[in-house]
């Protein structure tokens, strides 16, 4: 008789597996989330491999950890997703899609919620390490150098 090897246990959802869970696109976070976790009241935490940029209809940037709570249709109390418009920076507090689900969704910045084609955010993008001028700074580190004065 030979023993029986034990079935593997099944790997543990991704962060992408979990946003359509909730009604949302999985292409919400870059291809670099290297750990998550999430807790029963749906607060979250998503660590990147580092910061990074991904260009939609708008550029945005990614801290290298990103937290929130997770509802469904919502991510709420953002922290560490940024958009860019006409140069400056902007902090996305949160974000929704309609319910039941229709082509758009929605981004919370500061007092405007700004309507976004969901189609831009099914799939899921690569991450780039920054935004460079033709001189190789960073805008964004150029900016912030700027206004932080």
């Amino acid at each position: 008789l030979s023993e029986a090897e034990p079935e593997p246990a099944p790997a543990p959802p991704t962060v992408w597996d979990i946003l359509p869970k909730y009604g949302l696109p999985s292409g919400l976070l870059p291809s670099t989330v290297t750990n998550y976790s999430l807790q029963n009241d749906g607060r979250f935490i998503v660590v990147l491999e580092s910061p990074c940029y991904v260009q939609f209809e708008y550029l945005v940037y990614y801290e290298k950890t990103i937290t929130g709570k997770l509802g469904y249709g919502s991510i709420t109390d953002l922290k560490g997703i940024q958009v860019q418009r006409f140069f400056l920076w902007f902090d996305v507090d949160e974000i929704k899609v309609d319910l039941p689900p229709s082509d758009s969704i929605y981004f919370q910045v500061g007092f405007i919620n700004k309507k976004l084609d969901v189609d831009q955010f099914k799939t899921i993008h690569s991450c780039r390490d920054g935004v460079t001028g033709s001189c190789g700074y960073s805008w964004k580190s150029v900016l912030q150098t700027f206004l932080v004065v």
